[in-house]
């Protein structure tokens, strides 16, 4: 009988087998979600474990900062994804895996178990950024069902909240938010609303949005603190300044989990390192979604924190589970929807980089970012149905003709 590692470097001497799967997922999001329900389809026979320390079985992650606010016909039922019914999967909530045994391909888990692996998916995600603000149930650093129905609860109806965070899930809570009787303070490091990834003109363009729709934006400052008390919250910013609300919500990004890999003694460098098949250094481990440094055959290594590498890489890998010799080809793409404003991206979108901007004068844009003479990403903004013709760009490398971008999507 071997010792087991736990994530905290303990070492504590291996519990007696008393269950065994085909595969186990650590996990219980839109990668494990897709990697079970491909599993099933691949090998109806195999049995399958999820193990979620969520308290609810997978759902469509985005509609939390998007739809659900916005489409009153759509509901928390609606965005269940029906992964036990589709997958055949026994789904364990509220359980965490504190150990994995290579050894003994094995995981121990919260409630006492200790479960064998035939192969073994770590779709652990990621953590969200946290503040140092009051432990307190106004404070919601949001990325959980859980923490949506909690910032509904203490929104509309007037209330004042406090949105820390002008990036992707930031800007769609606070439009999220101001479109259902909640007045919205947006506070950002940029000194424009998403400066840091639009050219000036496209970010001018979307802080307008927000202070039309009524959002107060605090452009320039960080937050640096906060205090609550039964009247409220004080959010403390970098300049001393001070915010009043009724709830705070951070949308900062995440951590990757990558606890459990390292303890294992896996392969971890901003993420799990994983090949082309999804495969740790391990061959019978393998690694997806939020959580995986995988080897994207255009842009190079990277991780990527969106629903179309969760779904796309969690299909892929539970087929290569299951027995599939397939390898990861797809470059992914993220998406976002505030207020009228629709945008697309693939690649990598930072301001400080050459940018050629191709604007139709309709409200959509195209920007192409450049890095050593090769689109290194692509900006559709309120441009439809144009995904594969930037990832036509991007392949193209440093043979991409510059002067004839403008016109090319």
């Amino acid at each position: 009988m071997t010792d087991t590692t736990t994530p905290d470097g303990d070492v504590t001497a291996a519990a007696p087998v008393t269950e065994a799967f085909d595969h186990v997922v650590v996990g219980g999001g839109m990668t494990a979600d897709a990697a079970a329900t491909a599993i099933h389809e691949a090998d109806p026979e195999a049995t399958v474990l999820v193990v979620s320390d969520d308290v609810d079985e997978p759902y469509t992650r985005p509609a939390l900062s998007k739809k659900l606010w916005i489409d009153p016909d759509y509901t928390e039922a609606d965005n269940d994804l029906g992964t036990r019914e589709a997958s055949g999967a026994e789904i364990r909530l509220r359980t965490s895996v504190t150990a994995v045994d290579r050894e003994r391909r094995t995981v121990t888990t919260s409630d006492g178990r200790t479960v064998s692996w035939g192969r073994l998916l770590l779709a652990t995600g990621g953590s969200p950024t946290r503040l140092d603000l009051p432990e307190d149930d106004r404070v919601v650093h949001f990325r959980t069902a859980a923490d949506y129905r909690r910032l509904r609860a203490l929104s509309g109806d007037g209330r004042r909240v406090v949105v820390v965070g002008g990036g992707y899930i930031g800007t769609e809570l606070a439009a999220a938010l101001v479109q259902n009787d909640t007045r919205v303070t947006l506070v950002t490091p940029d000194d424009v609303l998403g400066g840091s990834v639009f050219p000036a003109a496209v970010a001018a363009r979307f802080q307008a949005a927000f202070e039309e729709a009524g959002v107060t934006l605090v452009t320039g400052r960080r937050v640096e603190g906060g205090t609550a008390s039964e009247a409220g919250l004080v959010v403390r910013l970098d300049d001393g300044s001070t915010l009043d609300a009724d709830a705070v919500a951070v949308g900062l990004g995440i951590t990757p989990s990558t606890e459990l890999a390292e303890a294992a003694g896996l392969e971890v460098e901003d993420g799990v390192v994983v090949d082309a098949s999804l495969r740790t250094s391990d061959p019978d481990v393998f690694a997806a979604g939020d959580v995986a440094s995988y080897p994207d055959r255009i842009l190079g290594r990277r991780r990527v924190e969106h629903v179309d590498n969760a779904k796309e890489q969690g299909a892929l890998v539970g087929r290569v589970m299951a027995g599939s010799a397939e390898e990861y080809d797809h470059t992914p793409y993220y998406y976002s929807k505030v207020l009228d404003i629709s945008y697309e991206a693939v690649g990598t979108l930072d301001a400080s980089l050459e940018t050629v901007v191709d604007d139709e004068g309709d409200g959509s844009t195209v920007v192409y970012y450049l890095t050593d003479g090769a689109v290194a990403g692509v900006l559709l903004w309120n441009v439809e149905d144009a995904r594969d013709a930037a990832r036509a760009v991007l392949a193209e490398g440093t043979a991409v003709d510059r002067d004839g971008l403008v016109g090319r999507i």
